[in-house]
């Protein structure tokens, strides 16, 4: 069967931080191939996020069902492991299965200072930055994965930003940053080899330049008229839609050699290529090579060329 048509009906998912961004669009394309999509954050209708932004995780848990699955919203805070501990345990009681976690959790967008030292950044949002990025994706995993290996082919994703190779060869952003990143890479190495040998795979995976809500809302434009923001920024053109790396996480969802991909680092414009995936709008950027090849050298814009 082709992996486009390979469907997820019957299959249970957590998306964890999925209110906006990659988690909301992983949630809605898990959705599209029929899965059951358990969807936790901590911002609702009751309570904006502590950005003030308008995206719930009500909301998420629609738009999941209205591609085609069922969308489920549990309010949760990750940092809080009786919160966790009960969210997992609703799903055992009322789906007796989990086979897809997705580690999305973050929140650190206001928290982390660009270019400033160990020392010069306020150290109270570093270390929070660090426990958002790093001990809510082990607190989930504590108590999501003896349920996710209950039945064999359990896949964990873990959302990061950036590759393996362009981390471990690149200063990212700062200390804190830097270090959250690259230790949920690590992760899901660690990840990998624990649940390897129990029937279960776990990846890292990390979208490209992404156009998220927040993303747009910086460029002061919307996803109609993105394109724009070239003017100021030519290289983001090599953007994607959230959609994107949702289709990713699809595709390895579905996919019943997944275990090939154990304990690696993934990126969507690379699993794109392999599974035969493409953007909303038919296109396959490949940001991480975009960056190797020309934004890092210095070299003039071409972000066609790479979708």
């Amino acid at each position: 069967m082709p992996e486009s048509q390979r469907t997820l009906q019957g299959k249970v998912a957590l998306v964890a931080g999925a209110t906006r961004g990659a988690g909301r669009g992983i949630a809605v394309q898990l959705g599209a191939r029929g899965a059951t999509v358990y969807v936790s954050g901590r911002s609702t209708r009751g309570r904006r996020s502590e950005y003030d932004r308008p995206e719930t995780i009500e909301e998420t848990a629609e738009l999941v069902t209205a591609a085609g699955g069922r969308g489920v919203a549990v309010v949760a805070d990750h940092l809080v492991p009786e919160q966790v501990e009960a969210l997992v345990g609703r799903i055992d009681a009322e789906q007796g299965r989990l086979d897809v976690l997705v580690n999305d959790i973050w929140g650190g967008e206001n928290l982390f200072e660009w270019d400033s030292t160990v020392w010069e950044h306020d150290l109270d949002k570093g270390l929070r930055l660090m426990r958002l990025a790093v001990e809510t994706h082990a607190v989930t995993s504590h108590f999501a994965v003896p349920l996710l290996l209950r039945e064999p082919g359990g896949l964990v994703v873990e959302m990061t930003d950036g590759t393996s190779d362009y981390n471990t060869s690149r200063y990212r952003v700062s200390f804190f940053y830097d270090i959250a990143k690259s230790s949920v890479l690590r992760m899901a190495f660690a990840l990998g080899h624990e649940l390897g040998p129990r029937g279960g795979t776990a990846v890292a995976l990390t979208p490209g330049w992404l156009r998220s809500e927040m993303m747009l809302d910086n460029f002061g434009v919307t996803e109609g008229n993105w394109r724009d923001a070239l003017e100021k920024v030519p290289h983001f053109g090599i953007s994607e839609t959230p959609s994107y790396v949702g289709r990713a996480v699809a595709a390895l969802a579905a996919d019943p050699e997944v275990s090939r991909w154990n304990g690696q680092s993934l990126s969507s414009g690379q699993l794109a290529r392999v599974y035969g995936f493409t953007d909303l709008d038919g296109s396959r950027p490949d940001a991480w090579r975009y960056l190797v090849e020309v934004q890092d050298p210095g070299l003039p814009a071409d972000p066609d060329r790479y979708r």
